[in-house]
């Protein structure tokens, strides 16, 4: 089916073709390498981007400096109700924005809704953040000294975004950046860069009514070949938020490592639900389902594994296949589908090869793992969600496949489930269902799960706002959005105050001259 946004495109000001470099109210005349953006949902062209040059790059580092220098000067209330009428303008434009995001990634209207309601959530959460960047008081060991902590704004902060969420991780990461007084620059994936045209758009007219200093939000829409490495060797970017892959979250810690500069790094998960013979089985299919296939199974979050226990495994199985025979798959606009198509067609290749690997290993394919053709698949997009038998040693296993690959894996006794759980280099997102609360216990235990997400009787995929969002090991160590998550962008200082005419040391040193 073909569907038309040609008047959601118009609402959020997206051209046939449009510019790449934005300092929140002014948009450069870029002259980089024109970039095609097609929906993979139908194959057809949506609109074009001039990509940002390293030259735009460091003219709109050069604002951002400026910038930073009044903004920081701005109370953090004052900075927060910015925010807020920001989110106001996001809820104007939830429906082509969402629209937009499901037609340029392939996540179903509903998932497209779903991220930018979050960006409106974390608008209203940050809004409340402004008034509570706390430190804290200490007493001195030295009389009439007063000591206490404070924080300050960082400077510039780089977000990196992955496509499979277009605007939510860039809105995770710049309005608690902009409340704690820090200036944003925003680079996303190539593969999106129409959405975060269109969200520069909708935000222009709150920062020009109020007059923010041009350079405080800022876009440069560029690819690695136009922009290279520059974005974490520069010095001027005191913090990089980089959502992505493991394997490129490696470099960029090295590159910014270097330079001793601050990372926040989200990248791969091999999240896993262990479903134990107290689980409520209907709650956990349905928990496994949507985490599974959810955005075609390209979530940081998504279900890569579930270990069941045997009495149950069986049942559950076959469950599981039926559920997966009846998915509707098919355009991410069409309101009866709940899968829609994978990002490209690289995106494909590396499902399919995955599925033979899981063969080669000694897998069996239970359900799906082909690419789809026919009419009802106006792009090279699309696969069916596979489920496949295997063991947790398996290498294909250990790694992350971006895609809707679903891995069961058999369990005897509680213990050997969450060893078999921990058992992977990636360490985000977990779950259990279960109503028996010894088991439920021991998987939040200093001996449970070593995930920085673990959820009781809901599944891997879908974080609040609310809680910091991260994970360990191998998917980097970062945390974003809420919780105390708003001290990454903020430099700690120590304060003493002697209020006295006298000049102890500390310790009781004595030195005298």
């Amino acid at each position: 089916m073909k569907i038309n946004i040609n008047k959601e495109l118009k609402q959020l000001q997206i051209n046939n073709v449009n510019n790449g470099a934005c300092t929140g109210t002014v948009w450069k005349n870029t002259k980089g390498a024109k970039i095609d953006l097609y929906s993979p949902s139908d194959g057809d062209l949506i609109a074009s981007v001039k990509q940002a040059t390293a030259g735009d790059y460091r003219e709109v580092i050069e604002k951002a400096k400026e910038a930073f220098k009044k903004w920081r000067m701005v109370p953090a209330p004052k900075r927060g109700e910015i925010v807020r009428q920001i989110g106001n303008e996001l809820r104007k434009y939830k429906e082509p924005l969402g629209k937009l995001v499901s037609f340029e990634m392939g996540k179903i209207y509903q998932e497209g809704l779903g991220e930018v309601q979050e960006m409106i959530d974390i608008c209203d959460f940050a809004v409340g953040q402004s008034r509570q960047l706390y430190g804290f008081t200490m007493h001195s060991e030295r009389e009439k000294h007063r000591m206490y902590d404070q924080y300050h704004p960082l400077g510039i902060v780089g977000v990196v975004s992955a496509f499979n969420f277009p605007v939510a991780v860039w809105a995770w990461n710049a309005m608690i950046a902009l409340v704690c007084g820090d200036v944003v620059v925003w680079k996303p994936s190539s593969k999106v860069l129409l959405c975060a045209i269109a969200v520069h758009n909708i935000i222009a007219k709150v920062l020009k009514e109020n007059n923010v200093p041009e350079g405080v939000l800022n876009l440069v829409a560029a690819g690695s070949k136009e922009l290279g490495d520059e974005f974490f060797t520069d010095k001027n970017i005191a913090l990089v938020s980089f959502t992505g892959s493991t394997k490129i979250g490696k470099k960029v810690g090295a590159l910014v490592g270097a330079r001793l500069g601050k990372t926040i790094l989200e990248l791969g998960g091999n999240n896993a639900i262990i479903i134990t013979p107290d689980a409520n089985l209907e709650m956990a299919l349905r928990a496994v389902v949507f985490g599974a296939v959810g955005t075609c199974g390209q979530r940081c979050t998504s279900t890569r594994r579930i270990i069941v226990h045997d009495s149950i495994y069986e049942d559950f199985k076959n469950r599981l296949i039926e559920i997966y025979g009846k998915l509707p798959i098919g355009h991410a606009l069409d309101q009866k589908t709940l899968v829609g198509p994978l990002v490209d067609k690289w995106a494909v290749e590396t499902f399919l090869s995955a599925i033979e690997k899981v063969k080669k290993e000694g897998g069996k394919i239970l359900v799906g793992g082909e690419k789809l053709t026919g009419d009802n698949y106006e792009s090279e997009c699309f696969v069916s969600p596979c489920i496949a038998e295997v063991e947790n040693h398996y290498k294909i296993v250990q790694d992350e496949t971006f895609a809707p690959l679903l891995y069961l894996i058999r369990y005897d006794r509680m213990e050997e489930a969450i060893e078999i759980h921990n058992d992977v280099p990636q360490g985000l997102s977990s779950a259990i269902f279960s109503t028996n609360i010894l088991e439920t216990e021991s998987f939040l235990s200093h001996s449970g799960s070593d995930c920085g997400i673990a959820n009781v009787n809901i599944g891997t995929s879908g974080a609040e706002i609310g809680g910091a969002f991260g994970g360990e090991k191998e998917t980097g160590g970062g945390r974003e959005s809420g919780s105390d998550a708003w001290k990454a962008y903020m430099r700690r200082q120590t304060n003493t105050i002697n209020y006295s005419t006298e000049l102890p040391l500390a310790q009781g040193i004595e030195f005298n001259v």
